[in-house]
C-alpha cells in the first residue's frame, strides 16, 4: 500500500512538481492550497507525512503547524516545511513550531524525495 502525503501549497507549479516526483516513487499525493481550511483537510484524511508551505492564503504555515502539533490526533505526523525564505530566523520559527525538516525553494527533486523518505521510512 502506498504512503499518503498531503502537500499544503498554493503555487500550482510547485504542487505539480512535487506530486510528480513523489507519485513516481509510489506515494499517493493529495494537495490543499488554503491555510484557512488546512486543518479541516488534515482531520478529514490524516496523511503519513505533510509538506507545508510557510506562505499560504488565510493563515501561515507556522500557524497551521502549531495547530497540528496541538491536536493529539495529528501531533505525531512528520512535517516538512517549505519556504522561499531561507534565513536563520525562518528556520528557527519552523523548529519552534515543531517542523521535522525545513527546506528552501528552489529545491531539487532529489532533495524532496530524500527528505520525505527520511521522514517516513519504507516499511
Amino acid at each position: 500500500m502506498s504512503k499518503r502525503l498531503l502537500l499544503i501549497e498554493d503555487e500550482p507549479n510547485i504542487i505539480e512538481a512535487i506530486s510528480f516526483i513523489l507519485s513516481r516513487d509510489g506515494w499517493h499525493v493529495a494537495s490543499h492550497s488554503s491555510g484557512t481550511t488546512a486543518m479541516e483537510r488534515l482531520r478529514a484524511e490524516p496523511p503519513d507525512v505533510v509538506i507545508l508551505d510557510v506562505m499560504l492564503p488565510g493563515r501561515s504555515g507556522y500557524e497551521v503547524l502549531r495547530d497540528i502539533r496541538d491536536d493529539p490526533s495529528l501531533a505525531k505526523i512528520p512535517v516538512l516545511m517549505l519556504t522561499a525564505r531561507g534565513q536563520t530566523k525562518d528556520r528557527e520559527l519552523a523548529e519552534r513550531a515543531g517542523a521535522n525538516l525545513f527546506m528552501t525553494k528552489p529545491f531539487s527533486n532529489t532533495e524532496v524525495l530524500e527528505a520525505v523518505r527520511a521522514l517516513v521510512p519504507a516499511t
